[in-house]
């Protein structure tokens, strides 16, 4: 059986919702005609025609207000931004008026926003950026980040049925590099339930995304050293596998939180915050976060990988809090 890029995975998923539902569509800059600036829609057009697959004009404040109309009306649209950043474009619309539908005036609103997300790629600081935390924040949208082929696509079916606004991160670094045997059978992977990715029982690392990967390289060299490390796959930020994230801690009494998001306001804050209330009795160390500087993504290749956290900063943080 042929492997399944990350990438694949998405573009899979996608045509299998568009073939099963008449109401999902797809709309976005340079998706048709072009098939996406990383190509997850070619062949979409050909496919289900310009009815279906609509290239917009460069205004995201427009799709995403677009996409909400025809949402609130009945259809399932799927919103392609060419980069996460430019949601900022959109910021307005998506958090002030598509957010806020069902808890205003009980509308649904099924509509999915799909953001390639992240660093690796050099691409600066316009187009690298992990915009996670102010949808996490928003009250009444979903926000999911892959980590694995398998979970894209899984992840992007529950999404697109999903009746409330979902903002989907895909990594771009993920896109080529990551790849697995996908089954044969339709599957879907419900949003909100984290994954245990090793099991292990002298520490926990909390993750997501490309950080996945991260946690799972260190996770395999700590083990020559006799370190047992659990690694935790949160897939869907919003709403969050609380519970599966207490488990791990209780299990083995210490946790790194671990994202490529920036420290200030990131997700790890809220992770110790929930661990610090709920399981403080069974820590015995300090919880460690890990996450990139409080700058701008840099763009020369040096500096951006000076900038991300990598397996070598999880190694010394592990072993460090293993000896505490």
């Amino acid at each position: 059986m042929a492997e399944t890029t990350y990438v694949e995975a998405i573009r899979e998923g996608l045509l299998e919702e568009m073939r099963r539902d008449e109401s999902v569509f797809v709309m976005g800059e340079d998706i048709g005609v072009y098939g996406g600036a990383f190509k997850v829609t070619k062949g979409f057009i050909e496919e289900f025609g310009e009815r279906r697959v609509i290239d917009t004009p460069l205004s995201e404040s427009a799709i995403v207000g677009a996409g909400t109309g025809a949402a609130i009306n009945g259809l399932r649209p799927v919103i392609e931004m060419q980069f996460s950043d430019f949601m900022a474009c959109g910021f307005d619309q998506i958090t002030n008026f598509a957010a806020k539908c069902r808890y205003r005036w009980g509308a649904a609103v099924p509509m999915v926003i799909r953001a390639p997300a992240g660093g690796g790629i050099h691409g600066g600081p316009f187009h690298s950026q992990n915009p996670e935390m102010p949808y996490v924040h928003t009250p009444g949208l979903k926000v999911v980040q892959p980590a694995t082929a398998y979970d894209a696509k899984g992840l992007i079916k529950s999404a697109v049925r999903d009746n409330d606004p979902v903002i989907y991160l895909e990594h771009k670094h993920l896109y080529r590099k990551i790849k697995e045997e996908l089954p044969q059978h339709k599957y879907v992977v419900p949003l909100g339930r984290a994954a245990v990715r090793r099991e292990g029982s002298d520490l926990s690392i909390i993750t997501y995304g490309w950080m996945v990967h991260v946690a799972l390289e260190a996770a395999a060299q700590l083990a020559s050293e006799a370190i047992d490390v659990e690694v935790v796959d949160l897939r869907t930020l919003v709403p969050m596998d609380r519970e599966m994230v207490l488990t791990s801690v209780r299990k083995t009494n210490k946790a790194i939180l671990l994202h490529e998001d920036t420290l200030t306001g990131g997700l790890a804050g809220e992770l110790a915050g929930i661990i610090s209330e709920h399981a403080f009795e069974y820590l015995d160390g300090p919880l460690v976060r890990i996450a990139a500087p409080d700058t701008p993504v840099p763009f020369s290749p040096p500096l951006e990988e000076a900038f991300l956290p990598n397996t070598e900063r999880v190694l010394e943080k592990a072993r460090w809090l293993h000896r505490y």
